[in-house]
């Protein structure tokens, strides 16, 4: 099947699951979103639940970036294949290099890549540090950063896999962060974005 067919299928599935749930979910600042245009997207994390909510309800479409690993996972990797998700291998520099070679011809068109830069969910309101890998790779990519607040999914979803609650969650797109702006400045751009995403919160 075309791509586009795994991306409708997982956007179905996500919105289902939100509705057995029930989760009712809003989305603000869909006006932020240029069409055409790919971004580095950046969100906190504060649970499984956010998966759902992220690919039923962003007006986006977006891969994950994965673990070459992962691939091996059955059923799991082969379906992330078919849908695009980019797979980074860093068992080497030269292997990184080829890796975001790839991700450059994925990520044109309005398809872009999505990363929890806490690298693990908080399962509360606040958020944990972020890791400096989403920065640098918009900087390696020569992409804009799309910050996004995820909130409330931590009162739909507890640490338990089995203790998922009726609710409301949803998602704030806010205005693009251009990258150019911080040039050599790494930091500077990992503090302006989860500025932007606790503002929300």
């Amino acid at each position: 099947f075309p791509v586009t067919i795994y991306s409708f299928m997982g956007r179905c599935w996500a919105k289902i699951t939100c509705f057995i749930t029930p989760v009712s979910v809003f989305v603000k600042g869909k006006q932020n979103v240029k069409s055409n245009k790919s971004y580095i997207i950046v969100a906190n994390h504060q649970t499984g639940y956010d998966i759902f909510l992220l690919y039923g309800f962003s007006p986006i479409d977006f891969k994950w970036l994965m673990k070459r690993e992962l691939r091996k996972i059955p059923f799991i990797g082969y379906a992330s294949e078919k849908v695009g998700h980019i797979f980074i291998d860093r068992s080497s520099p030269k292997s990184v290099i080829a890796s975001l070679q790839i991700a450059k011809k994925k990520l044109v068109n309005g398809n872009s890549v999505l990363i929890f830069p806490e690298g693990t969910r908080s399962h509360t309101r606040e958020m944990l540090p972020f890791k400096r890998g989403a920065f640098k790779l918009a900087f390696d990519l020569g992409l804009d950063i799309l910050p996004v607040t995820i909130h409330d999914s931590y009162k739909i979803k507890g640490e338990n896999c089995f203790e998922i609650l009726p609710g409301v969650a949803g998602l704030t797109i806010h205005p693009e962060i251009e990258t150019m702006n911080y040039a050599d400045n790494l930091d500077g751009l990992m503090n302006a974005t989860r500025e932007v995403i606790a503002g929300a919160l």
